[in-house]
């Protein structure tokens, strides 16, 4: 019998990469720090570029940020085949969180060269500029300029803690990449596939292989700042405060009881508190935090998600309050069509899988209202994600860049 595309996914040479990988950013834990537009992550897209030009690929890098390595098809005026992930991180994030998904693509290109198969049309590996949001929010900046859900003007202006702007990050990674030719931004897509990590626990619970995602569960996310007064701690009264932090206090726990279900369905976060000035004896000024809100549904999502400024407004007490939303994304289902790929590669090389929704977001959600759209997971120990303790098994990450090789293959050559 003929050997397939996917014998000649490498193991090895992909559990070697991401050791490499994960060196950039390396926390003492074992995870890694990896921030958006930061030296790290510049660094990380450099490597990736080395490692594309040194098997024959072409580099570009859009002004988004994001950065892509053309594997050219026999027909270069086809539109590519798509498929990525990210390479920047949680501050305290695992190694696999989005890289597994850029390095399971090169290693499927790496395959497809390999095999001495030139696809009909080109496959790019791509890495998406900001996916996780820690850095600069709201989070997959990169994919949703790319595929025109955003401008940028809608994103250069934003600001990290430090008050570094998108645009400034973005102007000094392009400084970085001068000698990387640019690629444009809303090009035709033929098709993405993005592969990752599970970030939950029912793979490897059910000792499965890979998981054909149905689709994305919805997402809504927002910033609150309260203004209140600065006052001393010991000579102020009560009554006359304004006091920024007892009202977040009063607002979150408002929040967190609307947002309860007995299902446990409705997923509401709040990650992120900052107080100002924040000093042991001075009355908090002003408040800021986050809210990530999730459902399945997009209708409860909507329901939950439009009650957030009116309970915000209703346990300010003396302060003031300002609601922004910062994203809304409703529940998404791919194609049948690119699931069945999935599928028919995982029966094809004798791997199981089943069928499962992603609750996390994932930069396909912006690649979906641009071309047919897919994704697999591969099983992460215990679902501990976000962490340092995030961990995968050589095998699984192989098993799912065979899979990987085998859709990109059939994609390309459709």
């Amino acid at each position: 019998m003929s050997a397939r595309v996917s014998d000649y996914v490498s193991m090895q040479r992909l559990w070697n990469r991401h050791e490499a990988l994960a060196r950039i950013g390396a926390t003492a834990a074992g995870g890694v720090n990896r921030q958006a537009l930061s030296a790290e992550d510049i660094d990380a897209c450099r490597l990736l570029i080395d490692w594309g030009k040194s098997l024959g690929m072409q580099p570009s890098r859009d002004l988004a940020g994001n950065v892509f390595l053309r594997l050219a098809g026999r027909d270069d005026r086809a539109a590519p085949v798509l498929s990525g992930s990210h390479l920047d991180s949680q501050p305290s994030g695992g190694k696999y969180d989005g890289a597994y998904g850029v390095l399971a693509a090169l290693e499927a290109c790496e395959a497809i060269i390999e095999s001495g198969c030139q696809p009909q049309r080109a496959i790019e590996v791509v890495a998406w500029m900001n996916e996780e949001g820690s850095r600069f929010a709201p989070g997959m900046m990169g994919s949703s300029v790319f595929a025109g859900a955003r401008t940028l003007d809608d994103i250069g202006s934003i600001q990290d803690r430090d008050g570094v702007t998108v645009a400034s990050a973005l102007q000094t990674a392009h400084d970085a990449f001068a000698d990387i030719p640019t690629h444009p931004l809303c090009t035709p897509v033929h098709s993405y596939v993005e592969a990752h990590i599970e970030q939950g626990p029912l793979l490897e619970r059910l000792g499965t292989t890979i998981g054909v995602v149905s689709g994305i569960q919805g997402k809504r996310t927002f910033k609150v700042h309260i203004d209140g007064e600065a006052a001393h701690a010991g000579t102020s009264l009560r009554r006359e405060r304004k006091d920024a932090l007892l009202a977040a206090v009063r607002i979150i726990d408002a929040l967190t009881q609307r947002m309860h279900d007995d299902q446990d369905l409705v997923k509401f976060t709040v990650g992120r508190l900052d107080v100002h000035p924040n000093a042991p004896s001075v009355v908090a000024k002003s408040v800021e935090f986050s809210i990530d809100l999730r459902h399945p549904d997009s209708e409860a999502l909507t329901t939950l998600g439009d009650a957030v400024a009116q309970i915000c407004q209703a346990h300010a007490g003396p302060c003031s309050v300002k609601v922004d939303e910062l994203s809304n994304a409703m529940s998404l289902e791919f194609p049948q069509s690119m699931r069945q790929r999935i599928r028919s590669a995982a029966e094809t090389i004798g791997v199981s899988w089943m069928v499962m929704l992603s609750a996390a977001g994932h930069d396909a959600r912006y690649l979906h209202p641009i071309c047919p759209s897919a994704m697999l997971f591969i099983p992460c120990h215990q679902g501990i994600t976000h962490n340092e303790a995030e961990s995968i098994t050589a095998a699984d990450a192989a098993a799912g860049a065979r899979v990987l090789s085998e859709v990109l293959l059939s994609l390309a050559d459709s």
